[in-house]
């Protein structure tokens, strides 16, 4: 009975490990090196902050447009600016989307577009990355870390395009981009959650 135990252990634990090293090569492999544009389409900006203590709000900005260079082999050369309409931010009401709009807000009108360009990307584990870059909001020029994680790699197959997903978080203190209206009832701290997907250029 024991022998069977340890057997079947073993084997388990065999079985675990040829599966987590697959994957890793799996998330090396799956990228093709390549220049890549901003697939705008299914790519999301979500944010969420504190409201007035009861909620955790969100919202979300879409119709990105940009570039990302990138070779699984020379991680540290990846280069990646992404741009955001600030007029394309959307909520569950359309007041507050409409006032998000404002100068006391996100002032659409003066600060069309908010831009994150990146400084380095450091791989920390199989299919995870740090990415450190500056974030451009409301006028205002920030450093702003990213932990990303690869999704997933193939031909896109309704526009049989090569594409590839990240899924991407990070936080940032609003009022630091002058972006200070009603903190600290609503609050300061906004946490990003990134659905970036990308298309092989030719």
């Amino acid at each position: 009975m024991k022998t069977r135990l340890m057997t079947s252990t073993v084997a388990a634990l065999a079985a675990v490990a040829f599966i987590s090293s697959a994957r890793a090569e799996t998330t090396a492999q799956g990228i093709q090196a390549a220049q890549y544009k901003v697939e705008p389409g299914h790519t999301q900006v979500t944010f969420s902050l504190l409201h007035f203590g009861f909620t955790q709000y969100s919202g979300m900005f879409s119709g990105a447009s940009g570039s990302l260079k990138i070779d699984p082999a020379h991680l540290v050369a990846t280069k990646l600016t992404v741009s955001l309409p600030i007029s394309s931010v959307a909520t569950t009401s359309d007041v507050l989307t409409g006032e998000l709009k404002e100068p006391d807000w996100f002032d659409a009108a003066r600060y069309p577009t908010a831009t994150f360009t990146s400084k380095s990307v450091t791989a920390t584990d199989a299919g995870h990355a740090t990415i450190s870059g500056d974030l451009t909001l409301h006028g205002v020029t920030k450093p702003v870390v990213l932990q990303a994680q690869f999704v997933g790699a193939g031909v896109n197959p309704m526009d049989k395009a090569y594409t590839i997903g990240f899924q991407a978080t990070g936080v940032i203190k609003r009022s630091e981009f002058g972006v200070s209206k009603y903190v600290p009832m609503v609050g300061d701290d906004v946490t990003l959650s990134i659905a970036g997907a990308f298309e092989k250029q030719n």
